[in-house]
């Protein structure tokens, strides 16, 4: 794995590109399902992309290859973002983005198990950390090097299992596991703070006895260090607590609750595709890219 002082600014550019298509796809692939999650998919994007991109072992021409690592995406309603990952990273054709939600569709509305690349079905919240869990002894009982990652929503560490499971890992100290949480304070019903108060989290997970990373869920050279820091940390389990902004590179969805599960109408759809035009453009000439 590259040190994280080893982050050249080309590698930090060409994510920022990726992450840009993958926020197009998000907010096309929702528009032409006329349905599903964009605020959660494109605050968590920027964690995804340097995580398919950069850090994680793996290989979409073997999806089962025995010493992959391992994904779970538990906040499954983040659909959007896994299909445009796994369609960019190669798993399923890109031109599958287009029958999203659809009747018979491969790529339903949460993350389904049939899908290549996909580990672990889910969408009811609150159960992805504990299949991580199960990973990531597995690969202690095979005696493998694999490591799992979950990406948890904020709203869903409101749900009692999530804290069994974080009770479970770090009394089997699994140093193999990294969850990371998409703070991005917002659920379906309101602000986290208002629905169901999560505190001081990082106080709370550290009283679990997890190694805790606090970071810009939108800066990719954290994002990158603290995957790395992660890596590092033995006899514990790591969370990377990243402070997202829901929406995140659309202006009007940034923020706005009413993006939680809604597709923009056709002139909200047209002003995304716009900004997220200009942000692709703005990422390719900095790269050099004509």
């Amino acid at each position: 794995m590259v040190a994280p002082d080893h982050h050249t600014e080309d590698l930090l550019r060409d994510l920022a590109v990726k992450a840009a298509h993958v926020r197009k796809d998000i907010v096309q692939t929702v528009y032409d399902a006329g349905s599903g999650h964009p605020g959660g998919s494109l605050s968590s994007t920027d964690i995804l992309t340097c995580l398919y991109f950069h850090h994680l072992r793996h290989n979409p021409k073997d999806p089962r290859w025995a010493d992959r690592d391992r994904f779970v995406m538990s906040k499954g309603q983040a659909s959007p973002l896994m299909y445009s990952i796994l369609a960019r990273s190669g798993y399923i054709a890109i031109d599958l983005l287009k029958t999203f939600r659809k009747a018979n569709s491969l790529l339903q509305g949460h993350v389904e198990m049939k899908v290549p690349g996909v580990e672990f079905t889910t969408g009811s919240l609150g159960q992805g950390l504990s299949g991580a869990i199960g990973m990531a002894l597995a690969a202690r009982l095979d005696k493998k090097d694999y490591r799992t990652y979950c990406l948890l929503g904020d709203g869903e560490t409101q749900e009692g299992q999530i804290w069994e499971a974080a009770m479970s890992a770090s009394h089997y100290k699994l140093d193999n596991l990294c969850a990371i949480l998409d703070r991005n304070g917002l659920q379906i019903d309101g602000p986290t703070e208002q629905i169901m108060s999560l505190g001081e989290v990082a106080k709370r997970w550290r009283s679990f006895g997890w190694h805790v990373i606090e970071i810009d869920g939108h800066d990719r050279d954290e994002i990158l260090r603290a995957l790395h820091e992660a890596e590092q940390t033995k006899n514990q389990p790591t969370i990377i607590v990243a402070k997202t902004v829901k929406g995140k590179g659309v202006s009007f969805m940034e923020g706005s609750l009413s993006f939680h599960g809604r597709p923009p109408n056709k002139d909200e759809y047209v002003k995304a595709m716009q900004e997220l035009d200009e942000m692709i453009q703005k990422a390719e000439t900095s790269m050099g890219v004509n």
